[in-house]
């Protein structure tokens, strides 16, 4: 049998395009079990008539959108999340088959999607049946106050691009898509192509079911040659990746002339710091060392949002290395289709390569405190499966180090250094970890653990400007704090520098990259009676 022949065997997933199914033309990208290497399903986006597909949705789709209130926006959102509910079962499958993840693992990313499209159709939900947002209140521009202006939020008139990562193929789509959609502007997602099949079917089932308007959400998997040419000037593109790609991002006309707004969610070396009072023991050192060691081992440490830097005070280093290695030597690596297994494999061969090449380069200036790989993956052959156990490296000089500030694995690796604690009354005894943190130059999340709930806040503040987000934990709410890694749709998601400099989620936030704010100045009556036609919303 050809390799063509062989080829045109395996399932060719349409696109969605221009409110048709339409497929790709040529042999296309095979998509293939990372545990077995078996075959799965084919994609392609050649041939595809991007211009209509673009045209489509910004004219029709978003007409169509637009004349449809915030309320009855929202009401479709949620008809989508329980048309997705019904059909996890099969969502489970093909996450298992084409990412390798676990259950739990695939939960991450399945449920916190469908969990995430539930949020904004309550949100959305309070917004009421308008179609235009006051941007807080009127102010009077004239001495006797006849004269107002009110600013106003209103959907912008193009389309929402999404160019999305890997490694949260279901997640990834409907946290861009759901405040996209529910601000009235059409979307159109190219997943990552080594996992697309799990997007591609979602959208399916989602259009399958008649709930949007015709052509509002489109999915392209394959190549993403020829997407940015078609973006105009009142496009937006939200881009998960990595910063090199973001750059070429950045430097395309799209931007650069036709100034389309883009936010990026690229690198990031997060960190999580073990306070000085953290002593071995306490509450919060535990919390520490459960939590450094779940964000390696979640979804095989293939999260953006993952610890890849653990900074803990000197007289603690032992002991907490000690705690962390005695964990990750629990952990059973392998097939997922096992239930002993807790960790899966990377999602590629390609991602394994990446991995591996990523542990050599921190060998350089670290020590290797523990390596899984002496032990073979469960039911999986090491010679197929993409399978890496997690590597835990030590840093003892944190100072002079480079790499471990600008090297991201991504996968279930992570890095230990030791930070000196202040002793000055006046000083913030983590100070050193503070500015350790600093030097990944920008990052979607921080945590830090202590006993004192106090202290946590004033440490807080100190990290709020070169992170998206700061976790702070205690023993007060272990049992309620959501985990360093787990995106919330409440909070921002995104972080400066490095990170990206984009923002997503965090509530009624998220909308206001899909509007437009102008400001409406007119007589005091046109004021109010743009007021009867407008909602405000809570801050």
């Amino acid at each position: 049998m050809s390799a063509a022949t062989s080829a045109a065997m395996i399932e060719l997933l349409n696109n969605y395009i221009a409110g048709e199914w339409v497929a790709g033309t040529g042999e296309g990208v095979t998509l293939s079990d990372p545990v077995t290497g078996e075959a799965l399903v084919r994609v392609s986006s050649e041939g595809l008539d991007l211009p209509n597909a673009f045209r489509h949705a910004r004219n029709e789709a978003g007409g169509a959108l637009r004349a449809l209130t915030y309320a009855q926006r929202a009401a479709r959102l949620a008809d989508a999340a329980k048309v997705l509910q019904a059909k996890r079962d099969d969502y489970y499958a093909i996450a298992l088959a084409n990412s390798g993840t676990t259950r739990n693992d695939s939960a991450v990313d399945i449920d916190g999607g469908i969990f995430t499209l539930s949020y904004y159709a309550k949100l959305g939900a309070s917004l009421g049946d308008v179609h235009v947002l006051r941007d807080g209140p009127a102010s009077a521009l004239s001495k006797d106050q006849s004269f107002s202006v009110q600013h106003v939020l209103t959907p912008t008139r193009g389309v929402a691009l999404f160019i999305n990562a890997f490694n949260f193929p279901a997640w990834g789509l409907w946290e861009k898509a759901a405040p996209a959609l529910l601000s009235g502007v059409p979307v159109i997602v190219k997943p990552a192509t080594a996992t697309a099949w799990l997007t591609q079917r979602m959208v399916a089932d989602v259009v399958d079911a008649g709930i949007l308007p015709r052509g509002s959400l489109s999915v392209i998997c394959g190549s993403s040659a020829g997407l940015l040419d078609q973006v105009q000037a009142f496009d937006v593109v939200s881009f998960t990746g990595s910063a090199e790609t973001a750059a070429t991002l950045r430097a395309h006309p799209a931007f650069v002339a036709r100034g389309a707004r883009l936010n990026v969610e690229a690198d990031s070396l997060n960190s999580a710091i073990l306070c000085a009072d953290a002593q071995p023991h306490t509450p919060a050192f535990e919390l520490f060392i459960n939590e450094v060691v779940r964000e390696m081992t979640v979804k095989s440490g293939q999260k953006c949002t993952a610890i890849r830097r653990a900074f803990v005070p000197e007289a603690t280093l032992d002991a907490v290395i000690d705690a962390l290695t005695t964990k990750l030597s629990k952990v059973i690596v392998g097939n997922p289709r096992n239930d002993a297994v807790r960790m899966g494999s990377l999602v590629s061969h390609a991602q394994y390569v990446n991995v591996l090449a990523g542990i050599a380069a921190l060998r350089e200036e670290g020590v290797l405190a523990y390596d899984g790989s002496s032990a073979s993956p469960v039911d999986a052959d090491p010679a197929i499966a993409a399978c890496v156990a997690p590597h835990l490296f030590v840093v003892n000089d944190p100072d002079n180090a480079t790499l471990l500030h600008n090297v991201e694995v991504f996968g279930p690796v992570a890095s230990v250094a030791p930070y000196r604690v202040a002793r000055h009354a006046e000083a913030l005894p983590e100070a050193h970890a503070v500015a350790l943190a600093r030097r990944g130059e920008g990052s979607l999340v921080a945590s830090i653990y202590s006993n004192d709930d106090a202290h946590l806040g004033r440490l807080a503040v100190e990290l709020a400007d070169s992170h998206g987000r700061v976790h702070a934990v205690s023993p007060s709410v272990q049992h309620s704090q959501t985990g360093h890694g787990n995106v919330m749709p409440m909070s921002l998601h995104g972080g400066p520098g490095r990170a990206g400099g984009g923002e997503e989620l965090g509530g009624l936030r998220a909308l206001g990259f899909y509007h437009r704010r102008s400001a409406i100045q007119a007589c005091a009556t046109a004021i109010d009676a743009l007021a009867q036609l407008a909602h405000l919303p809570a801050p």
